[in-house]
């Protein structure tokens, strides 16, 4: 069968398809796993396919992409898989067993075919393709411009919402320390506040002179809060000499109008950008120095990648990626893929040594890959991406990230020096990953500490988290749970129990409203810290109840977050359209469900004993002449419902009348009367 199909181009074994009792053509499609038909048609639509650049996409008999991929040569690719399929042992076969339709859409060069594929790989997440996974994002600085009174927000996703967006910055702390600047120079707030419509007072933020209060009609006027939104801008922008001259004018014109507090304000603004302006030319001189540098350790079908963020010459960041299914992605795509590393000279050397492309590892189909998702769609790139091996579409990437930025891009392979340097030592920082990632140590309980506040993109290390859980069965006996993670460990003194005073019936949100006000308005009125995170176990309803019960209170900037049971993903208040979904292995998300776990066994054995109560209560009340008063003297005496049915009729007699005393003995020694 393979020498059959290596000696026939794909054109004349699809005119040999049309005979339907062709060997070559049942055996192929036996081998493949698809019906004649359908694999004919198949057939059909790749021999019509042109010849000019541009994507395409393979689908499933669901009509799900299940891979995207992009060629100068669409025909000359998509015809590949063919080959392949019936020359290597099930690889390819993986991929076309599954595929029963190809469609595709032309461009007009390979720039467009690059950045094509890749939004259509971000959109589609083909199981096939290898996709971007990465438990770090950097924040960016979002300026709600689109919004009557725009904010500034932290955020980790750029979205076509008419706001500008600043970044990204490196750390991820120093977004927070750029907008809380902005919160104390230019006063523009970034609560969750309603601002299409005026309230009756303002919140804290205001009194503490870091709001112009846009929310109370007359507080500020549209203009004075444009003109604070300008200068935000022009900070964000980095276009300080303008900023500067702006302040200055006004400055001296409220001196002269004797407005002698709004020329303090803006005096202490034009002081503070003449401290950033001094530091930026220090930070201009290595400017060129900007490199990301990547490595990556590859062992037992497991990849970890890591990548060196390097501004002005030095190493400001890590970052890591990891794939653990990488058998079934070369099994399904490498020999397709072996095609375009034949264009390049030689095998790949890696770390661990030289890999050839024809059903192995292939790393460079994997940067290609990664480089491509990391970079496209960035609004800043570094002047030198050092990867460590080398791959088809390296020159066509540099060209379009160069063309996307307007300036040039080098995606450079260094094979001696310090670069190279870099580049080992990233791949030994990998392999360190890969460590600890597949062979399962236990990470120290501050870098834990440090991945949970870059996810949920906590301005401190957390310290103290409060973890709340509803419970109830079949709407009786609603009650909620506390519980507390404090300094690496569960601090079991601290937890809290609540039974609900207002909420009638079942109704989780009320429920959740209730308990944190009752919790957070105690500690303000004692004057006490808030934890470092307050975590909700539950969706959206719960968090934005538990949001609303905060603000009512005035904690408007608490940090807070809900982690859902079914899909395990943590969303943020403020950006809950951005869930943050963690890898089931990373120990941030083991964390955060460790916590919502104890809160809910803490709930359900409150809830059990609080039933058990009611059970025990009902049962006295249904016996005749016991009512709340009696029941409450018979447990105050006997101390419990089983003391209460071994006392004798004399005992009972002790508490309430002989009457009422023999009705219960009779009513828990029945049966024993009966037999």
């Amino acid at each position: 069968m393979r020498k059959l199909c290596s000696f026939y181009p794909v054109g004349k074994i699809a005119r040999c398809f049309l005979y339907s009792r062709s060997p070559l053509f049942l055996q192929l499609s036996y081998e493949l796993g698809l019906p004649a038909s359908g694999f004919m048609d198949l057939i059909e639509k790749i021999r019509r396919l042109p010849t000019q650049p541009g994507v395409y996409l393979y689908k499933n008999a669901e009509g799900e992409i299940i891979y995207v991929g992009k060629a100068k040569n669409l025909r000359s690719r998509v015809r590949s898989y063919l080959l392949e399929a019936s020359q290597a042992n099930a690889k390819t076969g993986s991929l076309m067993r599954e595929a029963v339709d190809v469609d595709y859409i032309l461009v007009a060069n390979e720039h467009e075919a690059l950045a094509l594929e890749n939004n259509l790989i971000k959109q589609r997440k083909p199981r096939f393709n290898i996709l971007l996974r990465d438990d770090k994002t950097y924040p960016y600085v979002k300026l709600t411009l689109a919004d009557r009174y725009p904010k500034v927000f932290v955020t980790r996703r750029l979205r076509k919402d008419g706001s500008a967006y600043y970044g990204p910055y490196f750390p991820g702390n120093l977004a927070y320390r750029v907008v809380e600047l902005i919160h104390r120079s230019f006063l523009l707030p970034s609560c969750k506040i309603d601002l299409t419509r005026y309230h009756q007072r303002a919140c804290l933020q205001y009194y503490i002179h870091r709001c112009l209060g846009p929310c109370v009609q007359e507080l500020t006027t549209p203009e004075l809060y444009a003109q604070a939104v300008r200068d935000a801008q022009l900070f964000l922008e980095g276009r300080q000499m303008e900023l500067e001259r702006s302040l200055t004018a006004r400055m001296i014109a409220a001196a002269e109008a004797q407005q002698f507090e709004a020329a303090a304000r803006l005096r202490d603004q034009l002081s503070t950008v003449h401290q950033l302006q001094e530091k930026q030319r220090i930070a201009t001189v290595e400017q060129s120095d900007d490199a990301d540098v990547f490595g990556y350790h590859f062992e037992d079908g497991a990849l970890a990648v890591n990548l060196f963020h390097m501004r002005g010459g030095k190493i400001v960041d890590r970052r890591e990626f990891f794939w653990e299914d990488f058998p079934e992605l070369i099994e399904a795509i490498a020999p397709a893929e072996s095609s375009a590393a034949e264009e390049l000279d030689g095998p790949f050397e890696t770390a661990e040594g030289s890999v050839s492309g024809n059903g192995s590892f292939n790393p460079g189909h994997v940067f290609s890959a990664l480089l491509k998702q990391l970079y496209i769609d960035q609004h800043y790139v570094p002047r030198s991406i050092l990867v460590p091996v080398d791959f088809a579409d390296r020159p066509s990437l540099a060209d379009l990230l160069s063309e996307r930025i307007d300036r040039r891009v080098e995606v450079a392979v260094p094979q001696r020096g310090e670069k190279r340097s870099l580049v080992d030592l990233a791949g030994q920082n990998a392999k360190q990953s890969y460590i600890q990632r597949f062979r399962v140590l236990e990470p120290s309980r501050k870098a834990i500490q440090e991945s949970l506040a870059d996810a949920l993109m906590l301005q401190e290390l957390p310290t103290r988290i409060e973890c709340f859980d509803i419970s109830h069965i079949q709407g009786a006996e609603t009650v909620a749970s506390m519980v507390v993670w404090e300094d690496g460990k569960m601090n079991k003194s601290q937890y809290r129990k609540f039974k609900m005073m207002t909420v009638i019936g079942v109704d989780d949100f009320a429920s959740m409203r209730e308990v944190v006000t009752r919790r957070y308005r105690r500690l303000k009125d004692e004057d006490k810290h808030l934890p470092s995170l307050i975590l909700i176990d539950g969706g959206l309803g719960q968090l934005h109840a538990a949001a609303e019960a905060l603000e009512a209170l005035g904690f408007t900037s608490q940090p807070l977050a809900s982690i859902a049971k079914k899909e395990e993903v943590i969303y943020l208040y403020g950006n809950e359209d951005e869930p943050v979904v963690l890898d089931r292995r990373s120990p941030v998300l083991h964390l955060v469900q460790m916590i919502r776990d104890e809160s809910h066994r803490f709930a359900i054995g409150y809830h059990r004993q609080r039933r058990a109560m009611r059970d025990r209560d009902s049962e006295l009340l249904n016996i005749p002449g016991v009512g709340q008063l009696t029941r409450q003297r018979l447990l105050t005496h006997f101390g419990s419902l089983r003391d209460i049915q071994q006392a004798s009729a004399d005992s009972l007699a002790a508490v309430v009348s002989r009457k009422t005393a023999e009705s219960i003995w009779r009513h828990f020694h029945e049966q024993q009367l009966t037999n």
